[in-house]
């Protein structure tokens, strides 16, 4: 059977917090908008202020603005350090597609620092206060690599826009399914899972070419749709390390359901190295004890 889940279908979520990296376009607005609907306060957090504030303006209820850079580590490190207080939901959703080649402000590549090293540093700084999850937006083009190019990161020998965004997204799934093996182990309430979008109509997918958008306009989802698998994933009773995407054919559109990423995202091998290289890049660790175990085990 189809998924005709929809947003109306989200649990109250009066009284949590929630932050929504990339909130002032995209995916990431209509998910700030809909956590909004849902009674939570959430937290935009963008790289532009201005752009920020008008966007904020159409999500209801309780809402505020933050800047961070993904592409700057001292601006995540000061974004973490600024918050105070319980956080109820993380929604890793903000990056860039397609780029020229380039390099964020701490010399990593663009696609692999923003869309993954941003993020695993901003998810460990800011695990002491999380109590709930962190929803990390993948997405299908993981499935244009066969793995993480660890002896050449940057791809600095053949780098190509689409092998540079495939890296980032497979490496978004391996975070997530070694960031819940840390969460199981340590016995937290914490739940780390995935979501794509399928093919959505956002800014990142404007094209020139008259054919691409014409098929754009025919199968592409809106970003309403397209942000349903990340509030899934956010808000339904699921397993950590769950990935969710649409239902439909290829997985371009749909509902949002339960969905399988690729082998190589559920290497557990990968997820550990690509931790452990991901600490050194960043200097930031996972920051969760282990929970007391009782007497009798």
């Amino acid at each position: 059977m189809k998924s005709t889940w929809t947003t109306s279908q989200m649990p109250d979520l009066a009284g949590r917090t929630a932050v929504v990296t990339g909130a002032n376009s995209g995916l990431g607005l209509p998910t700030a908008q809909a956590l909004g609907r849902a009674g939570a306060h959430v937290v935009l957090a963008v790289r532009d202020l201005d752009k920020g504030r008008k966007a904020a303006a159409t999500v209801p209820g309780s809402h505020e603005v933050r800047h961070v850079d993904l592409a700057d580590l001292s601006s995540v490190r000061q974004f973490a350090t600024s918050w105070d207080g319980d956080l109820d939901l993380l929604i890793n959703n903000a990056g860039v597609m397609m780029a020229p080649q380039g390099r964020t402000k701490d010399g990593f590549e663009t696609h692999f620092g923003t869309n993954h090293l941003g993020h695993f540093a901003l998810t460990n700084l800011l695990l002491p206060h999380i109590t709930g999850r962190v929803v990390t937006v993948s997405a299908a083009a993981h499935r244009w690599v066969n793995g993480i190019n660890f002896d050449d990161l940057d791809l600095s020998a053949a780098y190509t826009a689409r092998r540079a965004y495939g890296q980032s997204k497979l490496a978004n799934l391996l975070f997530t399914l070694e960031l819940q093996r840390r969460l199981s182990e340590t016995g937290s309430p914490v739940r780390a899972l995935s979501a794509h979008p399928g093919l959505a109509a956002t800014e990142l997918q404007r094209t020139p070419n008259p054919a691409l958008r014409l098929f754009m306009r025919v199968v592409a989802q809106d970003p309403e749709a397209g942000a349903l698998p990340t509030l899934f994933a956010a808000t339904q009773d699921l397993p950590g390390a769950s990935y969710v995407g649409p239902d439909g054919i290829s997985g371009l559109r749909g509902g949002p359901t339960l969905v399988s990423p690729a082998a190589a995202a559920s290497d557990p091998a990968a997820a550990r190295r690509l931790w452990t290289l991901s600490e050194e890049l960043t200097g930031t660790s996972f920051a969760v004890s282990a929970e007391p175990r009782s007497a009798d085990g």
